[in-house]
């Protein structure tokens, strides 16, 4: 048995308890005492994130996940402003669902209560170990957290930093938890641990998701895979369409709802493909196309069959011309990873159709698939956007870190 995961996990479901009946006020008393502590010892952090960021250079790290590893005073307050920001959103626990009286006169309600233990794994961002405790606390819910060995001492200053700010705020002993021991043996464990922990939510690459859902006991939900489309229809506005397909695969590639391949009907193919090539090329991007792209553009690299499977993160596009929408959603049933698919189109039944057969968190018509995130959603804040059916599906605010309880009101009522 791993002594420091049995002891903090342990620590973590007895914190839940309190939590659960926690007021609101003294949970966003306890975010703002966070937000206020993480800006006051910034300096304690960044000294950390440089003992990280020195360790990481000399594993040859660089480019994009270097950057994400990086700490800033920037982007210490932008972590406070987070807190903050939860601060002042609703609080769901204890929201009425709905409520109803049964003939024997029995009073049935639903309400909302915390899911108790989250157990949170991530890799090389340190930036989550603030949001993950934060949303965590404001839905009523204990958190350990486990982040990856890259950014180890920047989570240990943060989390040291944000639990004491909580406990001496007055939230339980525990409430925050983070497992120091970055090793897959600890992890191998933390994944069976049901006894102390209620949810797993894994965030990061593929290998960690996968890893996750297939060798956890204790309830898992699937996050963040991001095989995501733009089908440019026959009836699409050509010069709207290049700029969605531009936004979302530019605007930031390294993340789960850039773009990762473009699908355009073969009726506009010839006059759409130059112009939106050459927009994206001009933006850094290599393109990977069909035998038919690169008939109408000849400058395209050969696509593999593997491209279409491929979730890049990069500036990196694959592209297919399609004869119709049938043969788009085809494609995006067989290489998906259902998460946020996008349709061009003015034809309204088309755009129906797309809607009610593709499978996804997210189905958007004429718009950037960029926009599937928690703040742009409206709900404040994410944890991770879920690519599964059960018990959340697309970016998971507040509400989807909460479960449900029936609470019945009888006058001595007893079953025939």
């Amino acid at each position: 048995m791993h002594e420091e995961l049995q002891n903090k996990a342990k620590m973590a479901k007895e914190a839940s308890r309190g939590l659960a009946y926690i007021s609101t006020n003294e949970k966003d008393n306890a975010l703002l005492a966070m937000a206020r502590a993480l800006e006051e010892n910034s300096s304690e952090i960044l000294k950390a994130n440089a003992k990280d960021m020195e360790a990481a250079q000399q594993k040859g790290i660089t480019g994009a996940l270097l950057d994400r590893l990086r700490l800033t005073e920037s982007r210490i307050s932008a972590m406070a402003d987070g807190a903050r920001e939860l601060a002042q959103l609703p609080d769901p626990v204890g929201e009425v669902l709905t409520a109803w009286r049964r003939p024997n006169g029995l009073e049935i309600g639903q309400i909302r209560v915390p899911l108790g233990v989250v157990g949170i794994i991530y890799e090389a961002r340190p930036n989550v170990t603030v949001d993950a405790a934060a949303l965590c606390l404001k839905a009523g819910n204990a958190v350990l957290l486990r982040g990856g060995s890259e950014a180890v001492n920047s989570n240990i200053a943060i989390a040291n930093i944000i639990a004491k700010a909580a406990e001496k705020s007055g939230l339980p002993v525990g409430a925050i938890c983070i497992l120091e021991d970055t090793s897959r043996e600890a992890v191998n464990e933390m994944l069976k641990l049901n006894e102390y922990i209620d949810v797993l939510i894994p965030r990061g690459g593929a290998g960690l998701i996968k890893a996750v859902v297939e060798n956890a006991t204790v309830p898992a939900i699937e996050t963040g895979v991001g095989n995501c489309h733009v089908y440019v229809d026959e009836d699409a506005n050509l010069e709207q369409a290049k700029a969605v397909v531009v936004n979302s695969k530019c605007h930031r590639p390294g993340v789960c709802n850039a773009a990762e391949t473009l699908l355009v009907h073969r009726k506009v193919a010839e006059e759409f493909l130059p112009d939106a090539l050459d927009k994206l090329r001009a933006s850094g991007v290599e393109v990977r196309g069909c035998s038919e792209t690169k008939r109408i553009v000849e400058w395209v690299k050969e696509a593999t069959e593997e491209d279409y499977a491929n979730e890049f993160l990069d500036l990196i596009i694959a592209v297919k011309v399609v004869d119709n929408a049938k043969e788009a959603e085809e494609h995006i049933y067989r290489y998906g990873t259902k998460h946020s698919e996008s349709i061009i189109t003015e034809n309204y039944s088309t755009a129906r159709r797309f809607l009610q057969r593709v499978d996804a968190a997210a189905v958007y018509v004429n718009a950037s698939t960029r926009f599937t995130d928690g703040q742009q959603f409206g709900f404040g804040a994410e944890i991770g956007i879920s690519t599964q059916k059960l018990h959340a599906r697309g970016p998971m605010g507040l509400k989807e870190l909460t479960t449900i309880k029936y609470v019945v009101y009888g006058e001595g009522q007893i079953r025939d």
